[in-house]
This record gives C-alpha cells, structure tokens and sequence, in this order.
C-alpha cells in the first residue's frame, strides 16, 4: 500500500515537472519568437510592403518603391537577427561592458581607441544624399519595429535590457568592423616587429615567414623601426587582444567560367567566403524585389541590400583580396607631443566614457595622430614605445555602402565597374558574369602607394618619411574581362603577376585553393552547374601533396608509426570528415609547427612554406634541438599518435565545426542551449576549407556561405548557409540548414513557396 502511494506521488511530481517544462517552453517561445503572419502597421512606411518566409524561413521582401523595400528589410532584420544587430553595433560602439559587465571593459577600451564608431558617423555624412535616403529607410524600418513592441529575443531577457533605437552608424558601424577583420597587415606588421625585439633578423624572418619568391628580397630590404625590450611585450599584448576580438584566419573561393567552358550555354559563378562560423550565422538568405529592381543572396543582418548575389542581369562573387591598407608608425615623444616632420605635435585627445554594468563610469582619453589613434595605448604595457595606427576605414569619405547598392541594381560591366568606384575598403576580389555570357574581375578599394623600401611588413618610424603618396588609381587596380582562358579564380591567392608596378601586400595567402579549383577546371573541356558542387565541396589536400614526400623519407621508430607512415603514404589525400588518415596527417604537421616555438616564442607556426624548406634544406630550429630536421619529424609522427591515442577517431569526430554564440558560449550554464557543432573535413587549404584551431583541432572558421549561379537559367541557381536563418534560439529556423550546409545541399537561390506572409502597411 505505502509502495503504490510512494509510486503514486512520483509518478505526480514528473506529470508536474513535464508540465511547468512544457509551459515554461511555450511561455519562452510566444514571449521571443517574432509575428511572421498577419498584418503590422508600422509609422515610416508610405506604402503596402510585404515579408514572406517559405519553409526553410528564406525571406523574400516586396515594397512598391526602393525607400520602402529597404524600411521592410530593415524590418526583416530586426525579426529574425535584433539580438546579433545589438551585439554587432554595441561591440562596434565599445558599448558591451554597458550590459556584460567588467569582462567586456578591456574590448570596449580598444574599439574606442580604435575608432571605428567615429569613422562610421564620418562615412553616413560621405554618403550621397541618394545613398543616405535609403540608409535613413532601413535605420527607420528597424525603429519602426522596435516602436511595435515586438518580442524580444532569449538574449535580451538573460542580460536584462531592452535595444535603443538605432542611427545610421549603428548600421554603417558593422561595415568597419568587417573591414577590420579582413585586414590582416596590422597583426603581421606586429608578430614582425616582435620577433625584432625577441633579437632576430630581418634574414631569419624572413624565412620563417617567408613571402611569394619574387617579393623577398623587397620584405629583406624592408624599412623598419627598431624596437627595443619592451616593445616585444606590447606588440604580444596588442596581438593578443585583437586575435582575441577577430582571429585572423579567414579566407575565401571564387571562380567563373564564361560560356565556351560550360555546358550550360551561359557562364557559371562560384562562391563561398570563408569566416568565422557563429550562432548565428554571420548571413542571411533573402531576396528583394520592388519596381525595377530584383536581387537575392546574401545579406549581412544590420546592413540594407545584398552583399553577394545575383540580380536578373549580372552575378558577383567576393574573396578577400587582403591588400595591405594598415601601417604601424612608431611615434619619438618629446614634452609637448611628438615629432613631426622636424616639428613637436600636440596629441589631439577625444575623451570616452565608457558606462560598466554594476560599476562606476571607466574614463579614457584616447590620443590621436596626423595618422590615426595611439592604438598602443589600448592595452597597458610599460615601457613600449608608441604605436599609431594609419587605416584606410578610418579616414573620411567610406562610400563602402554605395558601392554594393549600386551593385545590387548594375545591368552590365560597365554599370558594375562603376559602381566600384565608390568602393573604399575591405578591398575584394570581386567575378562577375552576365546574362549575355561576359565575365570579368575588379579588385577595388582605396590602396595606398608608400614609398621606395617600404613595404608595410614593419613598423616603420612615424617622423613623417614614411608617409603613404596617395592612392593606387582605380584604373590600375587588378582587373580583367572576358580572359581568353575563358575563367577567372581568386582564393586569396596572389593576384597580380610579377612586374605589377605597385606594391599591394607582402602576406597573401597559400596558392594550394586556387591551384586545387583550376586544376579540376582544366579537367574538364566543360563544366556544369553538378561539377561546381563537387569542386566547391573538393577536401582534397594540396598541403598533404606537398609534404608526402617529406613523409616518405622518415624513419619512425615505433612499428605503429611505421604503419601510419604506409597509411598515410598510400592515401590520396582527400580530407573527408570519416576519414582517419585526415586526422594523423593533421596531427603530425600540426606537431611539425612546432619546430621553431622557443625561437619564435609561439607555440604553432603554420607556415607550410618554411617548414618545407626546413624538411628539405635543414634548419638551425633543427640544430637548436640537437637532431636533423627530417629526425625531428619522425618524433612529430610519434608525438601525433601519441596525442591522438590508442584508437584513431575520424577526422570530422577530431575537427567539428563550431558554431559558437559569441556572447552565450562563455557562459557554461548556456552554452548547450545556443551553441551548435557538427562533423566536418578539409584543413586551411582545402577547397572546402576546415581551418581549425591547433591546441584542439576545432573549426571555428569555414564556409560562411555557398553560392552557384547558372546564368543561363537563373532559377537553377543555389546558395546555402549554415545554422539556419532566425538567430532566435527557440525557432525551428534557428539551425535548421545546418545538417544541410554539413553533407554538402543546397537550397535554390530564391525564396521558395510562401509558408508565412507578414504584411506591412503604413500607420494611419
């Protein structure tokens, strides 16, 4: 009897626990999932505009004039990615610590001594007056809605707060932060000026970061400032706070091929840029149609228009081309300022206040230079000398936005290339096709042009020498149409030949992508829409091409190295996530990266070209251990199996993909609730690219986005991205495409059946 009631009572408690879950998941979700049907009236609006969702929740926004389909898309938006847009402008404002706290105090110091809030508020007034209106109409679209008292977002009720309505350079403020991230000169002109400190020279850095073969003698003879003992700790602390904030890994594919290397009787274009994998997704799917104007792909939530896509008459596709827009001048003080041009220069000082949560206002006076901020004094070294910092996105008149609008309505090359006159910065690598069967690139952006024996690869001294001369000319920037190999591919890559008559950046990136992407090009006389896929997924490694031969010559100790050695030697080299030889080949050059660490002062030092070199030629990191180099990577073959263990795990159980929340994954209590991960091949230099961390082998970095476009028959075309398209943690669209984005689907490049329609209409 005491047994039945006992059982009787648990059996109630769970009923009662499964009950007040069940509510309490449906409170959650009714209070911050967004109305996606019906009709919303909204102040702003002059006429009826509409929002669509189809099954997969890929957005498709109509509006009878320009002003109202971006107002609508600023609407847009806001439902599916409010907390992500706060994020992006708070972290841009250095305005974190006003809702995380102290934590986040050490990244708002920087972003404002950064500037790039500034720098935003400057590029809304370079804008034409065109421009701005529509910028005004997104800015007002995103307000309007706030103004509904909409639902807000799990994030906003965990941190307690409600989003400010939003300004212009609230929006035009994420623009800056991409380009920051996709300027990667700042952080090499830093690890050189260290390794300076640390006693090495110019020769020896050389080879450990050694240049495309043509440009080293020009890095060996490079200008620099000469750093002292203290300098080596605050180029390693002001490194270490911006890989904290934006590691610099990215990296990208494109390619098209016009007709005659087709099978489709148009031209093809590719494209999947490589960036930091979130949750959210960094983008969302969206199609937008109003009188005279149709375009879809990709957009950045925050920002209006599509950033890439296709339109009913042209497609584009970006990379990041990675010139060198950013120099390091090392500033001699003297009582009163620092010298200039033979003359002492006040400091021109802006106060900032930063607000903490829970704590008393943090006030910092940030110092500016006839180049830019005193960037050095973000973090606090003693003893260093200072650093400012010149960047193209933080000077005046970034008509960055402008630019990709007019993209998004250009019928042909000639409209395309002059809508890239006004772009600034981050200079990309942009193809182009057309319905009519043209392609063509442009590499635009404003790029400096230094002098003689300087090549930005190191601080150099800032007494005004070494000032930049103005701007290579749009018309000599790196361009082609219509090449008679009938395909253009950039990967990040170097871009120009040998004899190009300006200096554009010494640090480009591996060939291995582009060298992989053309060679299964040429394989084929013609290529469809099917073969694009398959290239575009490719995780066939070139790095492990180029370093079989070294693993050929080892003499492993251990009779299960000798057995890996025979593995490894009869693979093909295709890093897929089920494949375990990825993973010993990726555990055994990431030990070979740590050849130099005691010299370097790093723990990894991915250079594949170096360690090449080192394995065929002999190297003194070698003879500082005492062995030869080939010796040492027979150890690293042990150490790697050792790492991995007795029993080998797949390479995509070893490497998942990662999709952190950049604010919840810190939090242990939460992160199950808004982080993904999922299996995933390839390595930094495969096609289908898994760059991953090396302490443990997790991707943070991959294909951000996947585009195909059949300019023949537009309809055939296809994109995908992963997590999904809401960036709200209750909705079935939170990451949905995931499991798609990971086996290699895609879904058409257009808004699909409507599953909901939200109809605006313009408040009486």
């Amino acid at each position: 009897m005491l047994w039945r009631l006992v059982k009787g009572l648990v059996i109630a408690l769970l009923l009662i626990v499964l009950v007040a879950i069940g509510f309490g998941y449906y409170y959650v979700r009714t209070t911050t999932l967004p109305r996606t049907s019906g009709r919303l009236a909204l102040k702003g609006l002059s006429a009826t505009a509409e929002v669509l969702r189809d099954d997969r929740g890929v957005l498709l926004v109509k509006a009878q004039s320009l002003p109202d389909l971006f107002f609508a898309q600023g609407v847009a938006h806001a439902q599916e990615r409010l907390w992500q847009m706060e994020f992006q402008r708070r972290l841009g404002a250095g305005r974190l610590a006003e809702v995380l706290g102290p934590a986040a105090l050490s990244t708002d110091k920087f972003m404002r001594t950064l500037g790039v809030y500034r720098a935003a508020e400057d590029a809304y007034r370079a804008l034409s007056p065109a421009t701005r209106d529509l910028l005004d109409a997104y800015t007002a679209g995103v307000n309007a809605y706030l103004e509904s008292h909409p639902p807000l977002p799990l994030e906003f009720k965990l941190l307690g707060f409600k989003p400010a309505p939003w300004k212009p350079a609230d929006v035009l403020v994420w623009a800056k932060l991409m380009s920051w991230e996709l300027s990667k000169n700042y952080d090499q002109e830093l690890l050189r000026y260290r390794l300076l400190a640390r006693g090495l020279s110019k020769a020896r850095i050389n080879r450990l970061m050694p240049p495309y073969p043509e440009d080293a003698p020009t890095v060996l003879r490079s200008a620099a400032a000469r750093p002292g003992p203290a300098d080596e700790r605050l180029a390693g602390a002001l490194r270490a706070r911006d890989r904290a904030l934006f590691p610099r890994l990215g990296a990208s594919n494109n390619w098209v091929l016009a007709p005659k290397k087709t099978t489709t009787g148009g031209a093809l274009l590719a494209n999947d840029p490589h960036l930091r994998l979130t949750a959210p997704s960094i983008w969302i799917l969206m199609e937008l149609k109003a009188p005279g104007f149709h375009a879809v792909g990709a957009s950045f939530p925050g920002l209006p228009g599509i950033v890439i896509g296709r339109n009913d008459a042209i497609a584009w596709g970006v990379t990041n081309m990675g010139p060198d827009v950013q120099d390091l001048y090392v500033l001699k003080e003297v009582k009163g300022g620092y010298l200039y041009q033979g003359e002492v220069r006040p400091y021109r000082v802006r106060r900032e206040t930063i607000r903490v949560k829970g704590e008393k206002p943090v006030v910092l006076n940030v110092r500016e230079t006839v180049y830019g901020p005193v960037i050095s004094d973000a973090v606090e070294v003693p003893g260093g000398r200072p650093l400012a910092l010149r960047w193209v996105s933080l000077d005046p008149g970034d008509t960055t936005l402008q630019a990709f609008l007019k993209i998004d309505a250009a019928r042909n090359w000639q409209e395309f290339t002059e809508a890239l006159k006004d772009y600034v910065a981050p200079s990309q690598n942009f193809v182009f096709a057309d319905r009519k069967g043209n392609i063509g690139y442009y590499a635009p952006g404003r790029i400096p042009i230094r002098k003689p024996g300087h090549t930005g690869a190191y601080p150099v001294p800032g007494d005004g020498s070494w000032d930049w001369q103005g701007w290579i000319p749009f018309e000599a920037l790196p361009h082609v149409y219509n090449p008679p190999q009938g395909y253009i591919v950039t990967a990040n890559n170097k871009v120009v030949p040998k004899g190009y008559p300006y200096l554009l950046e010494v640090d480009w990136n591996q060939p291995f992508r582009a060298m992989r992407i053309e060679e299964r090009i040429r394989a084929k006389p013609r290529l469809g829409l099917e073969d694009l896929k398959a290239i575009q997924l490719d995780q066939v490694s070139l790095l492990y091409r180029l370093f079989r031969p070294v693993l050929a010559k080892l003499k492993p100790r251990s009779q299960r190295a000798r057995t890996w050695q025979k593995r490894l030697l009869a693979w093909d080299g295709n890093e897929t996530a089920k494949s375990e030889e990825a993973a010993v080949f990726e555990a055994w050059y990431t030990e070979l990266t740590r050849l130099p660490q005691a010299e370097v002062g790093e723990r990894y030092w991915d250079r594949p070209r170096y360690l090449l070199a080192a394995m065929e030629e002999g190297d003194p990191a070698c003879q500082k251990r005492g062995m030869s180099c080939l010796a040492f990577a027979a150890q690293a073959l042990e150490a790697a199996l050792d790492r991995l263990g007795p029993e080998i795990r797949p390479w995509g159980q070893l490497h998942p993909a990662v999709f952190a929340h950049l604010v919840m994954s810190k939090d242990p209590r939460v992160r199950p609730i808004f982080e993904r991960r999922i299996a995933h091949g390839g390595d930094r230099h495969t096609v289908n690219v898994g760059i991953y961390r090396p302490e443990d082998f997790r991707m943070f970095w991959g294909p951000s986005y996947r585009q195909l476009v059949d300019l023949a028959h537009p309809d055939r075309s296809l994109f995908i991205h992963p997590m999904g398209q809401s960036g709200n943690v209750m909705s079935r669209h939170y990451a949905d495409l995931l499991p798609l984005w990971a086996r290699g689907a895609y879904l058409p490049m257009r808004a699909g059946e409507p599953r909901a329609r939200l109809v605006l209409e313009p408040a009486r």
